[in-house]
């Protein structure tokens, strides 16, 4: 267990989830027959779950700080009407629409934070007005009736990163370029990483470094390889790229800035945070508001996937968001949580989705089981933080310690 946790920074717990959910895809896989891990299935996943990823981004800012957002959903719909419709009975051009489209989200976020940070009006009373509010704006916008887009939205919510150059990798070049820069990222980020450590006079040994890169590389070589090497005209989906730097964005936003140390500070404890000179009402002013600018970039991302705005879009999408944040390891309580970690637990919903679809299960059942999954991570999440009671890590390490035998003892 000591190896381990040098390999894994000294911290198991934190791996639990994605761990599971390598477990998740290797077991799918073995089980469909090997339609689980290949390139179609992968890029379907990716692009048909991304709205959701990137409201999990906002969402966990907005857990942390001890609040919930009903109204995402809702909002995410009501973006993408506003979109719809402006380019087609205004003749705005696309980009204008989504311009619109974002100011809108912003405008709205701006709404709901009002009635939190200054009227005082919990965050679960506001969204719910929210959600109720901008669903029926929807159905009377729309008329029920679907409204389509044009094709530069298609590319934005169902696109592929273009193919260039020779082919003589038989990859996609596109994609093994951003393959090879999210390497060399992680090696250079681990490379500094065990320098800070030795600097600091902290335990970082060589091998475990190595095995770390080792192991991180060969799955980035793989995703890149299972990307890439798709049906022609296929790569990384531009969904995925648009994620993969809103995660990279708001990962520094919420763990190297004063915002973001400002947020975990109001969700540890409110009051101390206001006596050490933090505003509150400002912060969470500002996180309402990224949510539902955040939600308006996965209104504009599914409405590209679907080729059209409907009066049934974003239904149950707050749910989805919220599952991820806490099968990601946020506390329900608030002042835990990682954008990475609510990642992860959005892909281990997305694979639970797309695994149980090629079996055969049906909605009904996959439902059961998600609901199961959501109740055994936050189980989990309140039994470490029960005192005394030792974490399903602990608990086999102790196990495994009692079922070691013990040295013979010799006396002189």
């Amino acid at each position: 267990m000591k190896h381990l946790k040098q390999v894994f920074g000294g911290s198991l717990q934190q791996y639990t989830m994605a761990l599971a959910l390598v477990a998740l895809v290797v077991i799918f896989d073995v089980i469909s027959g090997g339609r689980m891990l290949t390139a179609s299935n992968f890029q379907n996943l990716i692009s048909g779950n991304a709205y959701v990823l990137v409201l999990a981004i906002g969402m966990v800012m907005v857990i942390v700080v001890g609040h919930i957002d009903l109204s995402v959903g809702s909002v995410a719909a009501f973006v993408g009407m506003s979109v719809a419709i402006s380019i087609r009975d205004w003749g705005l051009p696309w980009w204008a629409g989504l311009l619109l489209g974002i100011v809108v989200g912003i405008l709205v976020g701006a709404w709901h934070g009002f009635w939190l940070a200054k009227m005082g009006i919990p965050g679960f009373i506001t969204t719910l007005a929210g959600m109720m509010i901008f669903r029926g704006l929807v159905i009377w916008m729309s008329h029920s009736i679907s409204v389509p887009v044009p094709r530069e939205f298609q590319v934005l919510g169902a696109g592929y990163l273009p193919e260039w150059g020779p082919a003589f990798t038989g990859m996609n070049n596109s994609t093994l370029v951003l393959g090879i820069i999210a390497a060399a990222w992680f090696i250079y980020h681990e490379l500094r990483r065990r320098a800070s450590l030795l600097a600091r006079n902290h335990e970082a040994p060589l091998w475990a470094t190595v095995v770390r890169l080792t192991l991180i590389v060969v799955v980035i070589g793989y995703l890149t390889y299972l990307f890439g090497s798709g049906r022609p005209g296929t790569s990384f989906p531009i969904p995925g790229l648009i994620l993969v730097a809103l995660v990279i964005i708001y990962h520094v936003i919420t763990q190297r800035t004063r915002l973001g140390r400002h947020i975990y500070a109001v969700g540890g404890n409110k009051a101390a945070a206001a006596l050490s000179g933090v505003s509150v009402p400002k912060v969470y002013f500002v996180v309402m508001m990224n949510m539902s600018f955040l939600a308006a970039i996965a209104g504009i991302l599914f409405v590209g996937r679907a080729t059209s705005a409907g009066p049934s879009d974003g239904t149950m999408w707050e749910l989805d968001a919220i599952a991820a944040v806490f099968i990601g390891g946020a506390a329900v309580s608030g002042g835990i949580g990682t954008v990475v970690g609510s990642m992860i637990g959005g892909l281990v919903m997305a694979v639970l989705n797309s695994g149980l679809m090629l079996m055969g299960v049906g909605a009904d059942q996959t439902q059961v089981i998600k609901g199961l999954v959501l109740l055994a991570a936050v189980a989990f999440d309140v039994r470490n933080k029960v005192q005394g009671k030792p974490s399903v890590i602990g608990a086999m390490t102790r196990r495994f310690a009692k079922d070691k035998p013990n040295p013979v003892s010799t006396t002189d």
